[in-house]
């Protein structure tokens, strides 16, 4: 398989969690074993291989096989050339698409492999925003033996640019020293919430000037945030800023 991969460097990597479960889109090859119809192709696939669908990783996994359940979003049909079809498939995370191909050959009653792959999205990542493993190499070597930045700078992106799908609170900068050290947000230490939180989802916490402080849990929703007036709001996770490097604010 080819096409977009996120890569985190760093602190960076903390950021990782939030990254892996990212929806993915992708383009293939999938090649039938017998002639086929396409309307009828067409028609198994919006039946049962769109919504949610219920999947067996292959045997070849890294996760356990047990049943899962994931969300197709859409797969089209973009063109026929005999018994192989290219396709486009817009899926949750973890929806194994060589198993999809499989099991849609199954359904067919026909059989189905598949013969090419490329990721062409990966949550806000697109194939149009990413670099091949020759520029980051001839990047880096520009830095590493001439010093010159530009090249680098255009291929990495600050991690706040990379978790814009996260929600995101922002917090006065009297309680980031506390939380660099991993102490929790309390409500009074918030400025500003960002609709839609729900009780556990994972959180940006931000400074007043945009840096992104660290991730935390939610332990409210949004709406409690804004009515209450105390209490422990998220539960610092994972530190990205400095420890200590805001200073205390004295009264």
């Amino acid at each position: 398989m080819t096409g977009v991969l996120p890569i985190a460097l760093d602190n960076a990597t903390k950021a990782m969690p939030v990254l892996m479960g990212l929806d993915k889109e992708y383009v293939g090859v999938m090649h039938l074993h017998k002639d086929f119809d396409l309307e009828n192709l067409r028609k198994v696939i919006s039946e049962k291989f769109v919504g949610k669908i219920r999947q067996i990783p292959p045997v070849r996994s890294a996760v356990v096989r047990r049943l899962r359940i994931k969300r197709v979003y859409f797969f089209d049909i973009l063109e026929v050339e005999g018994r192989d079809v290219l396709f486009k498939v817009g899926c949750e995370a973890g929806t194994y698409i060589r198993k999809l191909v499989s099991d849609l050959g199954i359904a067919l009653g026909i059989g189905a492999h598949l013969t090419e792959l490329r990721r062409t999205k990966a949550g806000h990542f697109t194939e149009d925003k990413s670099h091949s493993l020759v520029e980051v190499k001839d990047a880096y070597d520009f830095w590493r033996e001439d010093g010159e930045e530009k090249y680098i700078r255009k291929i990495l992106i600050p991690v706040e640019h990379a978790i814009l799908h996260v929600k995101r609170v922002f917090v006065k900068d009297s309680v980031i020293g506390a939380i660099t050290y991993g102490a929790p947000v309390y409500v009074p230490g918030l400025v500003r919430i960002q609709e839609g939180i729900e009780k556990e989802e994972k959180v940006a916490i931000y400074s007043l000037k945009g840096e992104l402080v660290a991730l935390g849990i939610a332990k409210m929703t949004s709406e409690e945030m804004y009515e209450k007036s105390r209490g422990l709001a998220i539960r610092t996770d994972r530190v990205f800023m400095e420890k200590g490097v805001y200073p205390r604010v004295w009264k």
